[in-house]
């Protein structure tokens, strides 16, 4: 059965939105112990592009299935996990990419900021999903907690998107800060 994509993040209510987070099945990955560890030789590039031994994984739905199965160790390792083995995967920057971004309240009036990944998967940041700045005052990069320790980095339109609605709700203030789900995001960089 071929991969559908999900409809654009803008055409989606919070329980739409919510439900399309929920509803990818993912593996036990954090249940699994393989005792087998090797090298997958895939890498997966800054600008979300996957390889495997140089040559590029074209088919979306192959690379989200290997999404499904990745994790971060507390050592910043990426690796692929399957209940039999554990195969490191080589991660330029963020495991991730978050390609967009949609603003939406719940029934308490309290925002709910959404992001689409290039997987297609719908993260909503919050407490168990923050948002961490890194880089510099001048060269800033904004990631998203994914699952299993992975982020996702936001590209530069959506970034974008978070900033126009960081300066929306404060635009006289000097710091940045968005919030989602009852959690609170400076945007800006330590220095």
């Amino acid at each position: 059965m071929p991969y559908e994509p999900p409809p654009e993040l803008a055409a989606l209510s919070l329980g739409e939105l919510a439900e399309a987070a929920a509803a990818r099945k993912l593996p036990p990955l954090d249940q699994w112990t393989p005792a087998e560890t090797g090298d997958s030789e895939m890498r997966i590039a800054a600008d979300g592009r996957w390889f495997h031994q140089g040559g590029i994984i074209s088919r979306p739905a192959m690379v989200r299935a290997f999404s499904s199965l990745l994790t971060r160790d507390a050592d910043g390792a990426h690796w692929l996990v399957t209940p039999f083995q554990r195969l490191s995967i080589a991660v330029d920057d963020a495991a991730f990419l978050a390609t967009d971004m949609e603003l939406r309240h719940d029934e308490a009036d309290q925002p709910v900021l959404a992001f689409r990944l290039n997987t297609d998967d719908v993260v909503l940041a919050g407490p168990d999903h923050p948002l961490r700045i890194a880089g510099t005052p001048d060269l800033p990069a904004f990631y998203l907690a994914v699952r299993y320790g992975t982020e996702a980095r936001l590209n530069r339109s959506t970034y974008g998107q978070l900033i126009d609605h960081a300066l929306e709700i404060s635009p006289d203030s000097q710091a940045l800060v968005v919030e989602s789900m009852g959690a609170h995001f400076a945007l800006v960089p330590p220095a």
